[in-house]
């Protein structure tokens, strides 16, 4: 079964849940109380700390949720940031996944730094509900943008080319 986020971001193929970390959480899990597909795949746009290249197409099977002031030490967190669907997490794209999205340039490395590539706001939510109910999960992303202060700019302006190659890519 192929998930997209919705609105901007719906394809014919993909059943859309919802933008952003809450909105998917409780779409996606009222979807599943229902009916429970063999497999999920979300599909979506991503941008980029600096390891992949706009219109790149990544696949992951991991996702973090990491907000920007981790880094700078004004926060913390008690929960388990990190879920994987991987049996190897040391060979995984690791996506982070924020209601935020980053515009600050200099923050890429410390994502890097902990190996993650790209960010979706979406992903980590996926990953969590589709371990809840035991359930196969993978996505698939287009990178769109880098993470800086022209994010939001690029993607607007990558956005329908972006969506068109990752159409004919699924359908290849």
């Amino acid at each position: 079964m192929f998930i997209c986020a919705g609105e901007i971001e719906t394809f014919d193929f993909a059943k859309p849940m919802g933008i952003g970390l809450i909105d998917i959480t409780i779409n996606l899990t009222r979807y599943l109380e229902k009916e429970k597909p063999a497999f999920i795949m979300f599909v979506g746009t991503a941008g980029s700390y600096g390891k992949h290249n706009v219109f790149d197409i990544v696949q992951s099977k991991t996702a973090t949720n990491i907000e920007n002031g981790f880094f700078n030490a004004n926060s913390y967190t008690p929960i388990d940031n990190m879920v994987s669907a991987s049996e190897d997490v040391s060979r995984e794209t690791i996506v982070n996944s924020s209601n935020y999205i980053t515009t600050d340039r200099s923050l890429s490395k410390h994502y890097l730094k902990k190996g993650i590539s790209i960010e979706n706001m979406e992903f980590f939510a996926v990953l969590k509900v589709a371990k809840f109910f035991n359930i196969p999960v993978a996505g698939l992303f287009i990178v769109t943008n880098h993470c800086n202060e022209n994010a939001h700019k690029d993607f607007v302006n990558n956005h329908k080319k972006a969506m068109l190659r990752l159409t004919n890519y699924v359908k290849q």
